[in-house]
């Protein structure tokens, strides 16, 4: 298959990976990937196998879910025990554990909570369903906040008001930042991920170069994508280079999709957001405009207003994971209590979660 075959070309993968493992030259070298479509790809294909143990690949938060704060998943378990409500969401927020249980266990006791796979798939939900509100939880990065503004546009232009969104959106370049910044992490280099980049295009992370001065390589999820990406934030790191590359060609560009940009700024405004595990970030929320408000469930429901994480219940390390401190197998849960069927903490899921592909991928 054209751009997947030529990707996971064995020859190529084993050249690559001896070329990356010739260019060692120091005791260890910290490369963070801040996304879970990387992260799984990376176990999914053994990779990690194939490099010196002094590269040291580091699963960040790039799980959207995962990052999600509790005081949101708080807001939408009580959005969702109110019978007036349908509350749409994507099906990996589900099983989500909160104190009161998760979206999952509400709806075994009569919410009414429904998987959908996309906003506007809220959206007609909503037209469908006249009589009764329908919110749809906004959850994502750059990625999928541009579908949650056609579908807020769209709710607008067609006065669809018993829609809503309650938006958890969040924007990464500000959190690589802090990521970068982060001493006690001392990372070397960043694998940017694709799926954003796409939207953001390479220019989009301009001002992480700047302000943290590492390695970035934007790369795709196929193996020769991968360490392509990481043989250049090797070498980079070796000189003490601060590059900014696109590797991911075929799909990204420099400037990105200049569209769904404007798109974003038309229909959010940059606020300070909480991340699990990271604490408040600034200017990474993506909320919703005044001009949008009557579809904002925030303000509609009057919600209460989110407060920083404290440690999940029952010894659960997912924040220590999402910050690139510990990896699952340091949490005393992973593959114990901790699985799958039996989650105690979001990294283990989504598909996305780094406990998951870690579990899936043993």
């Amino acid at each position: 298959m054209k751009y997947v075959d030529e990707y996971r070309d064995v020859n190529k993968v084993k050249k690559l990976a001896d070329m990356i493992n010739s260019q060692v030259r120091r005791p260890v070298y910290k490369i963070m990937e801040v996304c879970g479509t990387h992260t799984a790809s990376i176990h999914k294909f053994g990779l990690k196998s194939l490099l010196s143990k002094k590269i040291e690949l580091i699963s960040g938060p790039g799980c959207p879910v995962c990052v999600t704060s509790d005081g949101y998943l708080k807001n939408s378990l009580k959005l969702a025990k109110n019978r007036n409500i349908i509350v749409a969401t994507y099906p990996d927020m589900l099983r989500v554990p909160v104190e009161g249980g998760s979206l999952e266990a509400a709806r075994s006791e009569g919410a009414d909570v429904r998987g959908v796979n996309s906003a506007l798939e809220a959206l007609d939900l909503a037209v469908r369903s006249a009589k009764r509100e329908v919110v749809f939880l906004g959850v994502g990065f750059e990625t999928t906040a541009p579908g949650t503004a056609i579908a807020l546009e769209a709710a607008k232009k067609d006065k669809i008001r018993n829609f809503s969104v309650y938006s958890a959106h969040k924007t990464i370049p500000e959190a690589l930042i802090a990521l970068g910044r982060d001493k006690g992490l001392a990372l070397d280099g960043f694998l940017l991920p694709g799926h954003v980049s796409a939207i953001i295009g390479m220019e989009g992370y301009r001002s992480v170069a700047k302000k943290v001065g590492l390695a970035s390589v934007i790369a795709g999820f196929e193996p020769v994508d991968i360490l392509l990406a990481i043989l250049k934030i090797v070498k980079a790191a070796n000189v003490g280079a601060t590059i900014l590359e696109n590797e991911y060609t075929r799909i990204v560009t420099k400037s990105g999709n200049k569209q769904a940009q404007r798109l974003l700024k038309k229909v959010f405004i940059q606020t300070d957001s909480i991340w699990r595990g990271l604490g408040v970030i600034s200017g990474t929320g993506l909320s919703i405009r005044g001009a949008f408000g009557g579809f904002d469930a925030n303000k509609k429901f009057e919600l209460p207003k989110e407060k920083v994480d404290k440690a999940l219940a029952g010894g659960c390390l997912c924040a220590e994971v999402l910050k690139g401190r510990i990896t699952p197998q340091q949490c005393p849960l992973f593959a114990k209590r901790c699985t799958p069927l039996s989650p105690k903490g979001p990294c283990m899921v989504s598909r996305e979660g780094t406990c998951r592909a870690y579990f899936e991928f043993r």
